[in-house]
């Protein structure tokens, strides 16, 4: 169990410990003590030290005006900063401490695309560009891309299950553990769970926690949802769903709250 925790103005001590006892109270259980990647600090900069990298002074208005470009895929991040001279990062570093920023740090990557393999969707080749491994900014922090390759090899993660939208990540994420020498995980992409308009589900949904959830409906009623989203009925609690899974069978299509 990992609680990525590396973003600390969007995650809390109390929100992970909720999320933990959340999943306790569904009857799924885990290995061992749980891991915090603020924590881990160190040992993402051992990995970065390892790669071939260079500094980004580009604000998120310069990367979107440049992704504008005809020749520039969406999403990708150009290079802007990629060719620059010495005497060219100097003055642009100058300009970034004036303003208390810092640079971000960028892979700088040999390829443009890299194959992977999905196991809903088979074989896959997704986009690779000279994506963060540290933020930049005022308060410099982990980028997640970095944190969740160096962390999966460390705990010995060998199977990666996540939404579909996270598909672009795993070329990134597979290239860079192929360059940081660490063993593949085998991807699932699933469809993810939206509300009626099509949209990913939030807060304007309603009760869409467990805690709210909870407030109307018993446990078991509470997972016998989640199991018939999964296409199961009549199935109330973690062991008997385990009894009877098969990911052969799991949906291609997202599910309608």
């Amino acid at each position: 169990m990992r609680v990525e925790d590396i973003d600390e103005q969007r995650s809390s001590k109390e929100s992970a410990e909720s999320q933990l006892a959340d999943l306790s109270a569904l009857g799924l259980d885990w290995d061992g003590d749980v891991l915090y990647q603020s924590t881990r600090y160190d040992a993402y900069r051992a990995a970065l030290e390892k790669l071939d990298t260079y500094e980004c002074y580009c604000s998120r208005r310069d990367i979107q005006e440049a992704s504008r470009a005809p020749h520039v895929a969406p999403g990708v991040y150009p290079g802007t900063c990629r060719g620059l001279k010495e005497e060219e990062r100097v003055e642009k570093r100058a300009t970034l401490a004036a303003q208390n920023r810092h640079p971000a740090i960028r892979l700088r990557a040999q390829v443009t695309s890299f194959d992977f393999h999905d196991r809903l969707r088979g074989p896959q080749t997704g986009p690779v560009d000279d994506f963060i491994l540290l933020r930049g900014g005022q308060e410099p922090g982990w980028a997640y891309n970095l944190a969740v390759v160096v962390d999966d090899a460390y705990q010995g993660v060998d199977q990666v299950v996540r939404g579909d939208d996270l598909l672009d990540s795993a070329a990134r994420q597979a290239y860079l553990g192929s360059l940081l020498g660490t063993p593949a995980p085998e991807y699932i992409h699933v469809p993810l769970v939206l509300n009626a308009h099509g949209q990913r589900l939030a807060k304007r949904d309603g009760a869409v926690t467990l805690k709210e959830m909870l407030i109307d409906a018993p446990l078991h009623t509470i997972f016998s949802r989640l199991a018939s989203s999964l296409g199961y009925e009549g199935v109330n609690s973690a062991p008997q769903l385990l009894e009877i899974f098969d990911p052969t069978t799991l949906s291609r299509e997202p599910f309608i709250y």
